[in-house]
């Protein structure tokens, strides 16, 4: 489905309304229109509540169900859209008051302009999350739609719109495949900034699409792990298992493995086996993995075996979940779906991570022992991590927090100067 201007239309439509594009986008900067983000969020407001009151639940239990995300997950995902989480965000992120510069120039906040949406599917909702940040920074709207969308995101800012219908002027939904560059470069040449979720590849396809004079806001895909000393707590490892089995390792922010500070093997073996039998634990805890997705890994975890005598690996395997044991001191994804490695990374040997430059996100640091908390916190950060967690909250979603070291709200706005006569 696509929404134009606050109309739901079939994809039939969706050439004929790409056309009529350029005469419609810029109506609000013609006609000196200014989004109201009180209204917005106040209907932001109305959405969650409705949401987690089951409004919705014809769409979006099948969705959980789908993508194996529980009632809490699925809880902090709602939580973003509502009025205090929206409003510490703008407290924080953008500042819009007038300021006199030297007493001869005014200076203020204004949006970029229009934005251009290229979602990733990984966590349904995020789609629709995009395009409030979008509004709430005063930017005129235009979503890609990633492929095999479940259609919520269109029903949310469908519902949205109808809410306040103030924002039917600042929101576009299309359903443009990705094969289809022509269509995709000219939906970036209306736009004054493109916001491009996914990985290498997805960056890369975006910045070929635009144009030089067209900034490119890219929030690339991350890896996150964690960094544990011996003396952590079996507790402390029952929260990061059970933060994996959450997000089955889909998120930027989820652990794919743990770096132990060591450079023994027998310790780091003693480690696994100790972690391996705390993660059986908590998946059983936990909402069951995917099937299919499980089933993919036994092949995956077949092929380790067969190649151990080559790798050195060691592999722990048992309901639904696994341990890799390995030499390979190298940050690399896992197989995802409650598959972890675990890495001997000796403290002054954190600072080696840095060759995966804009790639590092989240760290959760393990140790009883605040000091060497504090000493491993410094290590990280100056190897260019941007998040440090405790063990279970590596991926809790926080109104305020940065994306990947920045603020999205300063990266879709423009500072503008004028001088006073």
């Amino acid at each position: 489905m696509i929404l134009y201007r606050g109309e739901l239309y079939e994809n039939s439509r969706q050439e004929e309304l790409i056309a009529r594009l350029k005469d419609d986008l810029w109506t609000p900067f013609s006609e000196g229109k200014a989004l109201d983000r009180d209204k917005l969020i106040e209907a932001c407001d109305t959405l969650a509540t409705r949401v987690l009151g089951g409004e919705y639940d014809d769409i979006v239990k099948p969705l959980l169900e789908m993508l194996s995300i529980s009632e809490e997950e699925f809880q902090s995902m709602a939580g973003l859209f509502r009025k205090e989480g929206l409003k510490y965000k703008c407290e924080i992120e953008l500042c819009d008051e007038e300021r006199i510069i030297d007493g001869k120039i005014r200076r203020k906040r204004m949006p970029l302009g229009v934005l251009m949406h290229i979602a990733a599917g990984n966590v349904d909702a995020l789609p629709a999350y995009s395009v409030i940040e979008g509004l709430l920074a005063g930017n005129v709207n235009i979503l890609k739609l990633p492929m095999g969308d479940s259609g919520i995101s269109v029903k949310l800012l469908s519902e949205l719109v109808a809410i306040e219908p103030s924002l039917k002027d600042f929101i576009y939904v299309f359903d443009v495949p990705s094969t289809e560059t022509e269509t995709l470069k000219s939906l970036a040449d209306l736009s004054d900034g493109v916001v491009v979720w996914g990985g290498d590849m997805a960056v890369r396809a975006a910045r070929d699409l635009t144009e030089v004079n067209t900034k490119v806001i890219s929030w690339g895909h991350k890896l996150s792990f964690a960094y544990a000393e011996e003396d952590c707590t079996d507790q402390e490892l029952y929260d990061l298992a059970k933060s994996i089995c959450l997000t089955n390792q889909l998120l930027c922010s989820s652990c794919q493995g743990i770096f132990l500070n060591t450079d023994s093997r027998e310790k780091q073996s003693a480690f696994a086996r100790r972690f391996f039998e705390i993660f059986k634990k908590a998946s059983s805890d936990s909402h069951p993995a995917d099937y299919g997705m499980r089933a993919r890994n036994a092949i995956n975890l077949y092929n380790e075996k067969l190649e151990r005598h080559v790798t050195g690996n060691d592999i722990l395997n048992e309901d639904g979940v696994s341990v890799i044991v390995t030499d390979d001191p190298e940050l690399k994804l896992s197989y995802l779906y409650r598959n972890v490695w675990v890495r001997r990374l000796p403290i002054e040997k954190v600072i080696s991570l840095k060759k995966h430059k804009n790639h590092l996100q989240t760290a959760a640091v393990l140790t009883s022992d605040p000091e060497k908390r504090k000493k491993i916190e410094e290590a990280l950060t100056a190897a260019g991590l941007t998040r440090i967690t405790t063990a279970g909250h590596m991926s809790r979603p926080v109104s305020g927090e940065s994306h990947d070291g920045t603020y999205a709200l300063r990266e879709y706005s423009r500072i503008v100067e004028i001088e006073i006569s």
